[in-house]
This record gives structure tokens, sequence and C-alpha cells, in this order.
């Protein structure tokens, strides 16, 4: 590959997924990408940055799935879910006692693990919800990952990661070598293709925003633009909750983080987002990556 080859795939892929690409990561392209213009039934890199200049979408696609990491598993990191059990339902089944409802989000919903993960942690809660009307949202980039989330198909290693053996019985079917999650807690879940750096106030708003290890992929001004957005979206008394590795100290004064909860923040004041203006060149396709 050649620098300028290089430099027009840094420009693409920020472009195209928000993923900002250090200039030392050739061996990231060319480990990715290789394969895919092979596939393609191409010569090589040269080849197939000529094809995205010439504007080929589904290899535009193509590329920016090639380069998407969909690292997930059950109740990743376990904190997360524990905050989610023991403080935020918990609030959310109080504040909302008089309309029976809840919104949740999982902006990096990936191959389904996370919102899975919510809506068995949620049926764990039994009679506390009886009656309530549960929206859970599952949001992706890749169209890939989302059939397979819908599906709920999984193997055998993924079911062992992060899935206790009493859930995995419970909310699971076994065949052959995979297990499937039960008809009752796929139609909890739906899936939507959504790139983050474009508009998307019309999902609605939210009481619970899962928005973990994506966004640090991306420069401080892509960040700081999606958390103002986010905060546009959630609702006031709501939840957001970040990857361990994430924050939105020094980049925004939208939300606020709660003490001795590691990645879990409150809105502040949302016409403080509101009036922040939307940067300039921050609506291309977003690549949701780890995390999810």
């Amino acid at each position: 590959m050649t620098p300028t080859e290089y430099e027009y795939l840094r420009k693409f892929l920020k472009d195209n997924s928000g993923l900002d690409l250090s200039a030392d990561k050739q061996y990231l392209i060319e480990s990715r990408l290789l394969p895919l213009a092979r596939k393609a039934g191409l010569s090589g890199i040269a080849e197939l940055v000529q094809k995205l200049q010439g504007g080929a979408r589904q290899l535009i696609t193509d590329v920016v799935e090639a380069m998407t990491t969909n690292e997930t598993f059950f109740f990743r990191d376990k904190v997360p879910f524990d905050h989610f059990r023991d403080h935020i339902m918990p609030e959310i089944i109080k504040a909302r006692a008089g309309k029976r409802s809840v919104r949740i989000w999982c902006a990096a919903g990936s191959t389904g693990q996370e919102p899975y993960s919510l809506a068995m942690c949620l049926k764990e809660m039994g009679a506390a919800l009886t009656g309530w009307r549960i929206e859970i949202i599952a949001t992706d980039l890749s169209q890939e990952v989302l059939e397979k989330a819908k599906a709920g198909v999984y193997s055998q290693f993924e079911v062992q990661r992060g899935l206790p053996i009493q859930m995995l019985v419970k909310y699971f079917k076994q065949t052959g070598e995979t297990w499937q999650i039960n008809p009752e807690l796929r139609a909890m879940i739906q899936h939507r293709q959504l790139n983050l750096l474009h508009d998307f106030s019309q999902l609605g708003t939210f009481d619970v925003i899962f928005c973990r290890n994506v966004l640090i992929y991306f420069d401080q001004d892509t960040k700081i633009n999606i958390f103002n957005r986010l905060a546009r979206q959630i609702e006031p008394d709501g939840f957001l909750v970040l990857g361990a590795a994430e924050t939105v100290v020094g980049l925004t004064d939208t939300f606020r983080p709660i003490a001795e909860r590691r990645g879990l923040y409150k809105p502040n004041d949302p016409r403080a987002a509101a009036a922040k203006p939307v940067l300039a060149g921050a609506a291309p396709r977003l690549a949701v990556m780890a995390g999810r």
C-alpha cells in the first residue's frame, strides 16, 4: 500500500465510519482489506481504492464492515449490568410508576449480546414490571451483525462468555451445537440499522441509553457532537451508560458522572446541549465498533 492509498483510506474510513486511524495503522487496513479485495476479485489494495473512488456502493459497505470490530459477549464487564439492576431500574420503576413504561436504547448492539443481557435482567425483575410496556431498541451500522442478533443463535463458545449457566438453561434452547434465545426475549428487542453520526432524533427519547465501547474510536469533536445529540434523546432523569474507558469529563457538560458508579451518567439541563451547534462534517456513516 502506498502512502497516498493509505491516506485515502484513512480519510475514507473517517468520513464513512467515524473511525479515526493513526498514521501507523497500515497493517490493520491491509490485514482486513486484502482478504476483502481478493474475495471481490480485485488484485489488491490499489484496485480496491480505485473502485472506492469510483463509488462502488456495495464495496463501500463491505469495506466499512470489514473495518468494524464486533467484540461483544453476554453481561460484558458485569458492572454496567449491576448498575442497571441495582440502581437504574429501581429509580426508573419509581419515577415511571404512573405511565408504567420504559424505553432503552443499545446504541452499539452488535450481534445482540448486550440487548439480550438487558432483556434477561428485566425478566428477572418479575412482578416488579408486570403490566409495564418495555421497549429495547438495538442499533448497529452493520446489517450482517443485526441479522445474527435478530436470529439470536449463538455458539457454545459465545454462550460460555459471561452468561450464567442458570440463565442459559432458563432462556435458551439448544439445537445441536448452538443455542437460541427464546422467542419471548427475541420479541423484546427491535433491531435497526443506524449510523450514530447521522440524525437519530427519529428514535424518540429514552429512559436509558447504553453507548458502550464505541466512542473510543472517534476523535474529540465527533465524541462531543454525539454526546450533545444523545443528551437531546434522553429523558431529564434518564441514564447514560458508557464503557469503562469512556467518559464525558472534559468533553461536554451535557452529562455528569454519578459518584462511585463507574460508567454511569445523568443528563444536565438538555437546553445546554440544544444550544450547541452541530459540528460541520459530522454527518457521515459511523462504524459502531467494539462493545457493543
